[in-house]
């Protein structure tokens, strides 16, 4: 077994990076969370890598109730911290999860999974096809991948593959007579990394709703 496949590696691994980085007061949602989920009825959430949990605050504010999930304990804690500080206590539940190990119980009407990407043993169709069979009827996933390299972005491979989404859908292997896919698609966008520089980036969108 590897120093990366050992079950505390990514945990540490994360628990330092959020250590090393404090996250700013005014978090950002993510573009493609805010354009999707603009004209939905709030409800059950779930916001899977939640990381700072920009996106979970994001959400909570539009009357959402929303159980965050990271594997870093340390993000995990600052997000609670944050919600008690903002007034959004009963909107937010902040949970441990180390994904490739356990999956948050419940049903829920929205389920975002945003850059679920780590170098670290993650098995992401066994996950988002969990996370599909946790949605309620007429409840959505989301799924947003990377689709090009980014100046900042921690794989510089200029030859690196990005997975389409249709190519993500068909391998979740979902039943058609309860899933549909609504939307695959990649979009462009104004990206600004965490050192201030602007780069234009490709986002693979996957929206995937639940019909039976």
């Amino acid at each position: 077994m590897s120093a990366t496949d050992r079950p505390d590696e990514s945990a540490r691994f994360w628990d330092d990076h959020y250590r090393r980085h404090t996250p700013p007061i005014d978090l950002r949602v993510n573009t493609r969370l805010a354009e999707i989920t603009a004209n939905l009825t709030p409800g059950e959430a779930l916001d899977l890598g939640c990381g700072a949990g920009g996106d979970a605050l994001w959400l909570a504010r539009r009357g959402w109730r929303v159980t965050a999930v990271d594997v870093s304990a340390v993000a995990i804690a600052r997000l609670a911290e944050r919600a008690h500080a903002l007034a959004l206590d009963e909107h937010i539940t902040a949970e441990r999860h180390d994904l490739a190990r356990s999956f948050p119980a419940g049903r829920f009407d929205l389920v975002s999974a945003h850059y679920l990407h780590t170098s670290f043993d993650l098995p992401r169709e066994h996950v988002l096809r969990a996370a599909a069979h946790a949605l309620s009827p007429g409840g959505r996933l989301l799924v947003v991948d990377h689709g090009s390299v980014a100046p900042w972005s921690w794989n510089q491979d200029p030859d690196a593959r990005f997975p389409s989404p249709t190519e993500i859908a068909a391998g979740l292997d979902l039943d058609p007579g309860r899933w549909s896919v609504e939307r695959t698609d990649a979009p462009r966008r104004m990206a600004t990394g965490p050192d201030g520089r602007t780069a234009e980036v490709v986002d693979h969108v996957l929206l995937i709703r639940r019909t039976g």
